[in-house]
């Protein structure tokens, strides 16, 4: 930076400010320390602090305590250290929009020293968002507060060994997430092996998994690793593993385990180093419930969960991810660079997308492939089929009882997103503002949105 930073601490003990005075002296200028929350909070509204280190060793708790934070300082890069780290409590922190956790051990400060290292060149950028540039992150196109916060919690996970379960509808890019771990980790220059759960054979898939020796059953010629081992060293990424047989399950259990199998056929145990990504488009807790996913596999792999927002959710990254899109198309086709009229775009921000991103994404290749030698993509290049609009098309100003009557849920599931919608085009997507604007909390707000959404079945 041109000049050095300010850097403000709260809940520390004193083992940890000595070490993060040590990492932080040559680009911090001022370092205070805060003793309270309230004192913390006042310190921020005075002063133009650069970064908020915060510990677990506050007067209050400390997920409420970064929405106070974020509500006065909303880019204030803040990172949470803890003695004693919880995974659950990482992840309510990243979606609250703290941009690190880091777990802290006297004898091994090296992650702080790395954490630090990252927040000083995101600072010098003056800006943390655009760090996913150097690391992985930078193919989750969008501005959304909702897919801000699945790229926090990439950073997060990424240098930990901790299985990652990615779950959302279909088509919102949960290989892409996976991914995107993978390459801002320390594991990037090993491999990343893909398995879809859904895609093998019953009947092949232990021996697809674990490999299986010459001779272990007709049509084994020769000895052939599976896919555990050819992860060895990197990732593996098992998508819709809400499909994995259950007999299967329990040998998945013991690899996340012990991480050590046999191959079919083999009494031979075989030890790997690797890391489970799973994704999963259904709900795993349901399956478990009605006995077709083992309870204690769900919890082994829900380590680190990643909820992916549906295109519906984030339709302020649409011009975004729509201009990204075209230019990949056209791109690969060798094409001059096309354009979206702004009344496409219209059409694009009304559709409700149901089939979120990949339909995006096929809708754009559709288009291209119409405009022909054009150079605009005008509406009539994206004949969308039939589906839900937005509310604000459907629910008109005033309501009146039909004499046949209507359904009250969702009529007023209508209403209220109508209401959050506009809240949105009005903030120009800005979910907090938008909150502020309805005289609610931000959780509160993305709450609702989720909830109006399963609600109309969209």
């Amino acid at each position: 930076m041109n000049s050095k930073g300010r850097l403000l601490h709260t809940g520390l003990d004193r083992p940890i400010v000595e070490r993060l005075t040590e990492l932080s002296r040559s680009w911090i200028g001022h370092a205070h320390q805060a003793a309270t929350a309230a004192e913390t909070l006042h310190r921020l509204e005075t002063l133009p602090y650069d970064l908020l280190v915060a510990g677990r060793e506050l007067n209050v708790p400390i997920e409420p305590f970064l929405e106070d934070v974020l509500r006065r300082r909303p880019a204030l890069p803040v990172l949470v250290v803890a003695e004693r780290p919880d995974y659950g409590e990482a992840v309510r922190l990243a979606r609250l929009g703290a941009c690190d956790y880091v777990p802290w051990n006297p004898a091994e400060p090296g992650l702080l020293a790395q954490s630090l290292q990252s927040l000083r060149g995101a600072l010098e950028r003056s800006s943390w968002q655009q760090s996913g540039e150097e690391d992985g992150v930078s193919e989750l196109v969008g501005r959304s507060e909702a897919i801000r916060s699945v790229a926090r919690l990439i950073r997060l996970v990424a240098p930990r060994r901790a299985t990652v379960l990615i779950t959302g509808r279909t088509g919102t890019g949960k290989e892409l997430v996976a991914r995107a771990v993978h390459a801002a980790s320390r594991r990037a220059g090993g491999p990343i092996v893909a398995v879809n759960c859904g895609a093998i054979p019953e009947n092949l898939i232990e021996a697809e998994f674990f490999g299986h020796v010459k001779g272990a059953f007709t049509g084994a010629v020769a000895s052939r690793a599976g896919r555990f081992e050819q992860a060895d060293g990197g990732d593996i990424f098992l998508d819709e593993i809400g499909e994995m047989p259950l007999d299967l399950q329990s040998k998945l259990l013991r690899v996340l385990q012990e991480r050590e199998f046999e191959r079919v056929g083999s009494s031979e145990t075989v030890k790997v180093d690797v890391r489970v990504l799973a994704a999963a488009n259904c709900d795993l807790k349901e399956k478990v419930e009605r006995g077709e996913f083992r309870e204690d596999l769900y919890y082994r792999l829900n380590v680190v969960p990643i909820q992916l927002p549906s295109l519906a959710e984030r339709k302020e990254d649409i011009p975004l991810l729509a201009e990204h899109l075209i230019e990949r198309v056209c791109r690969r086709e060798d094409l001059a660079r096309k354009r979206l009229a702004p009344e496409a775009l219209a059409r694009l921000m009304e559709y409700n997308w149901p089939g979120n991103v990949r339909q995006l994404e096929n809708a754009i290749d559709s288009a291209v492939a119409r405009s022909g030698e054009r150079c605009l993509l005008s509406p009539s290049d994206f004949p969308l089929p039939p589906g839900p609009r937005t509310a604000s098309a459907q629910t008109g100003a005033s309501l009146h009882l039909p004499p046949e009557g209507l359904d009250f849920d969702e009529v007023m599931a209508r209403l209220e997103r109508n209401l959050l919608e506009q809240a949105l085009r009005r903030t120009g997507g800005n979910k907090k503002r938008a909150a502020d604007l309805l005289r609610i909390k931000r959780t509160t707000f993305a709450a609702k949105w989720r909830s109006v959404q399963e609600r109309l079945g969209q």
